[in-house]
């Protein structure tokens, strides 16, 4: 029988003996988690902070820029159509109508950035529109400049006379044209006439070319000439009457075009604007985006069938 420190000698050879190691398990290598590595940004140097803050300036002014043109900025998808084609179907939708109220109408769609400088300006039409421009003239009383207004046929002429009647029949003027000589500008800023002038678009000023030096050559101008301006991103106004020929119209949409192109021009240093697309319509006819050709696709329609009497 084993004595006790024999006993006592095997428990601490027991207790001394190394423990087995545990034997790891091996796990799929699709089922183990992936070990993601965080990376911190660095700061890097102020040249390097100064060129992102340059990327993303110039991403924000790509994003915003199509919200800085107005919506007549792209071209319309619709089908285009030869003057005479227009001319055609707008007559047929005002057949029954009087000649005399109706009217051809042309749009001109101008790519231009918000709060630009506008297009504006005076043209005279190879074939007039109207004849029932009324003139009149402030000028000094007794002046050569109001000699001339007698002799080109204004309504009303002089200066305190004229600022007295026209704060008198505010509400029926008898003219539909106010121009302004040089040497009563002053005495036109003293009289406060822009709550009545301006609502009617009859104020004179510089930008609309109504204050000269001559009178007699501004009226001679003005007799038959059209007021356009760009609103919105089109510039819109009558070109010519249902009874024109398409010759008289074609002649007409060309004039104005080449204004338009040459005030463009004009503002090549300050906004970038561009001609897009040319519409015409009538007073109750929808709206026909010409293509530029003349002749119709119709070989049995002939430019003089468009030119006769509806």
């Amino acid at each position: 029988m084993a004595t006790t420190n024999q006993f006592i000698a095997s428990l601490a050879r027991l207790s001394l003996s190394a423990s087995p190691r545990p034997v790891n398990a091996t796990i799929p290598r699709f089922l183990a988690p992936s070990i993601v590595q965080t990376r911190c940004k660095s700061v890097g140097s102020v040249a390097m902070r100064a060129r992102e803050r340059e990327k993303e300036k110039l991403k924000k002014k790509k994003r915003q820029q199509r919200f800085k043109e107005y919506k007549y900025a792209t071209p319309s998808k619709e089908e285009q159509f030869s003057l005479c084609d227009a001319m055609r179907y707008l007559r047929a939708v005002e057949v029954g109508r009087p000649p005399s109220s109706v009217t051809y109408e042309v749009s001109l769609k101008v790519r231009t950035p918000k709060n630009s400088p506008v297009l504006r300006n005076r043209i005279r039409l190879p074939y007039p529109i109207k004849n029932d421009t009324r003139i009149a003239v402030i000028c000094k009383e007794g002046s050569g400049a109001m000699q001339d207004a007698r002799a080109g046929g204004a309504v009303a002429f002089g200066e305190e006379s004229l600022f007295e009647l026209i704060k008198s029949k505010s509400g029926n003027l008898p003219f539909n044209r106010l121009i302004c000589h040089v040497d009563s500008e002053a005495a036109l800023k003293k009289a406060n006439l822009g709550r009545i002038l301006g609502p009617k678009g009859l104020m004179p000023s510089l930008k609309t070319n109504t204050i000269t030096k001559s009178v007699k050559s501004l009226m001679h101008e003005m007799v038959g000439a059209e007021n356009y301006r760009e609103r919105v991103g089109a510039i819109r106004m009558p070109i010519g009457n249902i009874q024109f020929t398409p010759k008289q119209l074609s002649e007409n949409v060309k004039a104005l075009v080449t204004a338009v192109k040459e005030n463009i021009t004009d503002l090549e240093d300050k906004v970038d604007k561009k001609l897009i697309e040319v519409v015409l319509t009538s007073t109750n006819g929808p709206g026909f985006s010409l293509n530029g050709l003349f002749n119709p696709t119709d070989e049995k329609i002939q430019p003089a069938h468009l030119s006769t009497a509806m």
